[in-house]
C-alpha cells in the first residue's frame, strides 16, 4: 500500500501566552517576532518547505492577527509601490499562502493540545496530516518537517511519525519521552510514550519535540478521550491508545530546537537565528562580543 502525501498541517494557536506577559496581552505569543518574522511565520515556512498545501490554524480569541498576516493589506501595499520598496514588496507576496490554502477554526476553551487537534478533524478530513507546535523553531537547512516526512517513505502507510531529541535525564520529567525500538531506516519503532516520567522511569531521554504526523483515526479516540494530565485532553493519552492498532515511529531529526513558549528559548532563537543572516550575522556577531567582553 502506497503512503499517502501529507497535504495538511495543524497549527494549534489558541494558548494565551502567560509566560510572555504584559507582551501578549494584546498581541498574540505566536505574532513575537525572531529577528524580523513572527513565530507563527517561522513555522508555516517550514511547513511549505515540506510541501504542506494546506494550513489549518485553531485559533482562540484575541488571535484574529494572526488571519490577517496570512492576508493582504492593500494600502501597505500600494505605500510600498509609492515609495519604490520593490524588495519588500516581493517579500510580502513570496510569504502569502495561496487561495483557499488556509483554514481557521475555533477552540471556545482551552482543554488542551489533544482538543486543539481534534478541532481541526472536519478540515482534516480521513486522510494523515501533521501537526506543527509554532513554539517550537528548528534550524536546518532541511526543515523538521522535510525530515519526517523522508523518513517516513520508508514505513508502512499507516505509520505515525514523532520528531524527538535528546534531553539531559534530570530534565526528562519536564517532557514526554519515548522508549526506543527497532531501527527502520532514519527512524526508530516507539515502544512505549510516558508523559513526564521520573527520572528513574523513564524508558530513554529522548523527548517528544512539537512535530507529528498521525493517521486520522486518533480523531476518533480524542473525541472519546478523558482529561487528562492538568485536566486538559492530552495529545500523548491518545496516541498512546492509538499505539495499540497502528505502529509508531520516531525520528531524530537534524538540527538545533528551540523552546519559544520560554523566554530564554525565545531569546536564544533571536541570537540565533540572526547570527544566521548574512545581513545581520556578522554586526551581531561583533556586538555580542562586546558585550561579553564588557561583563
Amino acid at each position: 500500500m502506497t503512503r499517502p502525501r501529507i497535504r495538511k498541517a495543524i497549527f494549534p494557536v489558541a494558548g494565551l501566552g502567560t509566560r510572555f506577559l504584559p507582551a501578549t496581552k494584546a498581541m498574540p505569543k505566536e505574532m513575537l517576532p525572531v529577528v524580523d518574522r513572527p513565530l507563527i511565520q517561522h513555522v508555516v515556512d517550514e511547513a511549505r518547505q515540506a510541501g504542506i498545501e494546506h494550513c489549518i490554524f485553531v485559533t482562540g480569541r484575541n488571535k484574529s492577527v494572526i488571519e490577517d498576516h496570512f492576508d493582504r493589506q492593500f494600502e501597505l501595499e500600494v505605500t510600498l509601490v509609492e515609495r519604490g520598496k520593490k524588495a519588500d514588496l516581493a517579500s510580502l507576496s513570496q510569504d502569502l499562502p495561496e487561495a483557499g490554502g488556509t483554514s481557521f477554526t475555533r477552540q471556545q476553551s482551552p482543554l488542551g493540545l489533544g482538543h486543539a487537534v481534534w478541532c481541526a478533524r472536519e478540515l482534516v478530513g480521513g486522510e494523515p496530516f501533521a501537526v506543527i507546535l509554532p513554539d517550537v523553531l528548528v534550524q536546518h537547512p532541511r526543515g523538521c518537517l522535510a525530515q519526517m516526512i523522508d523518513a517516513s517513505s520508508d514505513l508502512d502507510a499507516k505509520a505515525n511519525v514523532i520528531a524527538v531529541e535528546e534531553v539531559p535525564m534530570e530534565r526528562v520529567h519536564m517532557y514526554g519521552v519515548v522508549g526506543v525500538g527497532k531501527p527502520v531506516g532514519k527512524a526508530f519503532a516507539i515502544t512505549q510514550m510516558v508523559e513526564k516520567p521520573k527520572a528513574a522511569d523513564a524508558p530513554s531521554n529522548l523527548s517528544i519535540t512539537g512535530r507529528y504526523i498521525l493517521q486520522p483515526e486518533i480523531f476518533d479516540l480524542l473525541g472519546k478521550q478523558a482529561a487528562g494530565a492538568g485536566g486538559e485532553i492530552q495529545l500523548t493519552d491518545a496516541m498512546v491508545a492509538l499505539a495499540k492498532t497502528q505502529p509508531f515511529y520516531g525520528l531524530k531529526f537534524e538540527g538545533r530546537s528551540y523552546d519559544c513558549g520560554s523566554k530564554i528559548g525565545f531569546l536564544t532563537a533571536n541570537v540565533a537565528y540572526g547570527l544566521e543572516r548574512p545581513d545581520l550575522g556578522p554586526e551581531l556577531r561583533a556586538e555580542l562580543t562586546r558585550m561579553l567582553a564588557a561583563k
